[in-house]
Formats: C-alpha cells, structure tokens, sequence
C-alpha cells in the first residue's frame, strides 16, 4: 500500500483529535466528578444510575419527609397524654380529698371549683394540633373535639340542633341515691306527727337507676317527633318482660329534684329529664324490665350548647340541622355504623410499610368526665340546700321558749333535718368515693392509650434507623456507580495531556516534510 503525505497528515490529524476527545472526556470527569456526561457514555452505568437516584429519592422521602412528620406527630401526642395523665392524676387526688366526710360545704365547694377548672382543662388537651390538624379528631383533622367560641356565635347566627343517637349496654345503667326532705315545708303541728308520720319519717333516701346521656340541657320531650327514644340494637322499640313497648313518660316537672322525688313515690315508667339528660326509673322498674346482656339505643335532640361541649360528629351517630335564611340544611354524620370502624390515620415509612400515628378521642375523653361534675355540683347543691334549711330552723328557735308548742315542732323539724342531712353528706361521701374508682378508670384508659402511642413512636424509630442506613448504602451505591476516583482521573488526564503534546510535535515534523523533500 502506497502511503503519501496526504494519509499521513490526514491520520495524524486524525489521532490528534481523538487525543483532545479523550483530554476533553477527561476534563469534564473531573469538572463534574462523573463517570458518564449522557447515557450512551455507559449505557450499563446509565440504567443502574436511575435506578439508585430512584431508590435514594424513595428513601430520603421516606425518612426525611414521612417519618419525620410522624415522628412529630407522634410527640405531640405524647406531650397531650402526659398532660392529661397530669390532669386526671390531680382530679384523682382531688376526689379523695373530697371524701372526707369531715369537709363542709364551704370545702367541698372549693373543691368542686378546682375539679371543674381542671375538667375543663382535660378537654381543652383533646383539641392539641399538628401543623393545623387536630391530632384526635380521627379523619376529620379540621374539626376540634370541643365547639369554640366561634362555633357558639355561628350557631347562635346559624341555629343549630342535632338529634344524637347513643348506644348503652346493660351495664351502663348507675344508680345513684335521693334524698328527700321536702316533708320539712309542712308545719304537722306541736306534736310533729300527721297521719302517724313524722318529720324523721318524712325523710326519704331513695335509690334510683338512670341511663345517663352524654349532654344535658337537651329538648324537652316532642311526641311528634319521637324524641326521645328507646330501641335495641337494631332500632326496633325496646320492650317490657311483658313484651309491651317501654314507654318513657313525658311529664314535664319543674325540676330534676321534682321529678327524682316523684319516681321516688312510686311513678311508673322512665322519666326523660331533659335539664340533666336523665332517663330515671325506680329500682322496681329496673329490676322488673331490664337484665344482663341487654343493649339499647336513646335518641334525642340537643340545641343548646356551649363553649367547650363536646361536638357529637366525633362520637354519635347523629343529624345536624342548621338554619340559613329560610331553609334548613341537614349533614348526617357516622350513619350505618360508621362510628364502630376505626378512624386510624396512616403513613407510609418505607417500602410497603406504613404506621398508625394517630390516637382517636373515643380512647381517652369521655363524656362522663363532665357529666361526674354534674352529679358533684347536684349533691353539692341538695347539701347546701338541706343547710339552710338547718340554719332557718335554728334561727326561728331564737328568742322561743322551750316549752312552747312552735319550738318543740321546730325542734322535731330540725332532728329530722339533721337526718337528711346525715343522708345527703353519705351520699356525697360515697359519690366522691367511687369517682376514685372512676378516675382510675380514665387514667387506665389514658395509660393505654399512652403506651400504644410509645409503641408506635418506638416501632417508628427502628423504621427510621433503617431507614437513614439505606439511605447511607444507597448513596454510597451511587456514589460508587457514578463517581470518578479523581486521583486516578487526574493522571489519566496529564498522560493525555503530554501524549497530545508529544503527538504535536511528531505531527508538526510530518507536517514540516513532504514529496520534494525525497527527490
């Protein structure tokens, strides 16, 4: 093969170029410290390139976005139970106090003012939230779990009701003791006995069942509307052991004490006290048409509320009725059941695997919390009651001659007093008594809640170990795949930098020669 100038240079040329391809490949390694600047570089190095970028973005959302948010979560829960473990723990210290039966009135009052206040903290723990959502108000994060002040003033603009359904068990009927000392209003005359009864007979101390609802200062009784109402399970009327439909009277007293008082002369029947949210009947009645395993369902409608009462949404099943303008609009909230399936809220920690970072407000805040200071402030209330009694007593014995007729009944009036007064401070003593035991209750429940959520938060910190070491690893891969080792790239660079300028020279002495040279 015949070889010229021409094909000399042409290759020289040639070579020199793909000298600065290399030099240039070179430099920008180590300009951008990557093996490859495109796919078709290195196809292999390319393809397992996406696939670790994707696996680090995965996990570094994972662990630096997912997690962390539910680790945050997840504490600020822990801060709200350990709050209310605080609170329950004082109203636990706080009723035992109370069950001293060597306390006044005056004593159990301050008593009962510090209950409240602290009451009304534990449910103002329940509206604790997380950048905005409310963190035991299960899926619905935007709502608190009590109503505010602004929810009152729309509803006041707005008027609002609800008609609640609440189920019960067997055994969530209580009972609770009566006093009456109402035979103290009528004067029986010198002798203080009418009828061969007297003052001390006339002093009542009646036990009492009730189903308890869930608010007070609800509607009164509407018969059109069927309010409320007494059901089993599946919604059917509830029935007597005679199989007759148990009916719940709709007498209005002019008070719960009336009405207490008429069940305890012998009314028939449940009676629905709207002031206190009371369905009452006899221990007769009790005995007579309930028994173990029954369960039952109330309905009922509420348009009075408060600050600071608990939103039913979070609990009942129940129907909302607002009024705008002219018309009313109707929400229904947990119908079929829904209240019995779980409001857990998840999040995806890694790769198919996600964890509950929410604790529900059915674990921890009952509504019996306030409805317990509801009872304390009605014994309260009889004690105070029975008091001024004594002391109006006492103080028209004043200035009375001891052998007149007046005194000798106002003195039989005042021993009779002092009995119901024995009765009433009983009753307090053994309210106070077993709202220990209550309160053990809640702090149980609390503590459970409170150990299920340390589960998850110690679950969550094994995932989120885990989780930043694959995150290390699958840098590390990343690194390795497409990452120069700049040591080596910078000799091979100065080699190619001194090949092109040694083949410089050669080429400019090809260059220099040509056919003329030769002849």
């Amino acid at each position: 093969m015949r070889m010229t100038n021409k094909i000399m240079r042409n290759n020289s040329l040639y070579n020199l170029n793909q000298n600065k391809i290399l030099e240039d490949k070179l430099t920008n390694q180590m300009t951008n410290e990557s093996k490859i600047a495109r796919p078709s570089d290195d196809p292999v190095v390319a393809i397992r390139a996406l696939r670790l970028r994707s696996n680090v973005t995965y996990v570094t959302q994972y662990y630096e976005k997912n997690a962390a948010d539910a680790e945050h979560w997840l504490d600020v829960t822990a801060d709200a139970i350990e709050t209310i473990d605080d609170i329950l723990t004082n109203l636990y210290e706080k009723a035992g106090e109370a069950s001293n039966k060597d306390l006044t009135s005056d004593d159990l009052d301050i008593l009962l003012t510090q209950m409240k206040s602290l009451t009304k903290e534990f449910y103002a723990s329940g509206n604790v939230d997380y950048a905005g959502r409310y963190i035991f108000s299960g899926y619905r994060t935007d709502t608190a779990i009590t109503f505010s002040d602004e929810d009152i003033a729309d509803m006041k603009n707005h008027p609002t009701s609800y008609n609640i359904r609440e189920t019960f068990g067997y055994a969530d009927i209580d009972s609770f003791n009566f006093t009456d000392f109402s035979a103290l209003d009528t004067d029986l005359g010198g002798d203080g006995i009418v009828n061969g009864e007297s003052y001390e007979q006339g002093i009542k101390n009646t036990k009492l069942y009730r189903l308890r609802l869930s608010y007070d200062d609800l509607d009164k009784l509407d018969t059109a509307a069927g309010f409320p109402k007494l059901t089993d399970k599946d919604g059917n009327p509830l029935t007597d052991k005679d199989g007759n439909p148990i009916e719940i009277l709709d007498a209005e007293y002019p008070s719960a004490e009336d009405a207490y008082r008429a069940i305890s002369n012998g009314t028939a029947g449940i009676v629905y006290i709207p002031s206190t949210g009371e369905l009452v009947f006899s221990e007769e009645y009790y005995n007579n048409n309930f028994k173990e395993g029954d369960t039952f369902g109330v309905t009922y409608n509420k348009s009075s509320w408060e600050e600071g009462d608990i939103n039913p949404v979070h609990y009942f099943e129940c129907t909302e009725t607002k009024t705008i303008g002219d018309g009313e609009k109707k929400t229904v909230y947990n119908k079929d059941g829904v209240m019995t399936m779980p409001q857990d809220i998840y999040y995806d920690v890694g790769f198919n695997q996600n964890i509950q970072i929410n604790t529900v407000a059915t674990e921890i805040f009952s509504h019996d919390v306030q409805r317990d200071m509801d009872d304390f402030q009605r014994c309260l209330d009889q004690l105070r009651g029975i008091e001024t009694k004594i002391s109006d007593i006492e103080t028209k014995m004043k200035g009375l001659a001891e052998d007149s007729e007046e005194y000798k009944n106002l003195t039989k009036q005042k021993e009779a007093a002092e009995k119901a007064r024995t009765y009433v401070r009983e009753n307090i003593h053994d309210q106070f008594q077993n709202q220990i035991t209550k309160y053990q209750e809640y702090l149980d429940a609390n503590n459970v809640a409170g150990t299920n959520n340390s589960t998850r938060g110690s679950r969550l910190e094994l995932i989120t170990n885990r989780l930043m070491n694959q995150q290390a690893t699958f840098k590390d891969l990343q690194t390795d795949n497409e990452s120069i080792d700049v040591s080596q790239v910078a000799v091979e660079l100065t080699s190619s930098e001194m090949i092109y300028e040694a083949a410089l020279m050669a080429t400019s002495k090809i260059m220099q020669t040509n056919l003329m040279n030769y002849i």
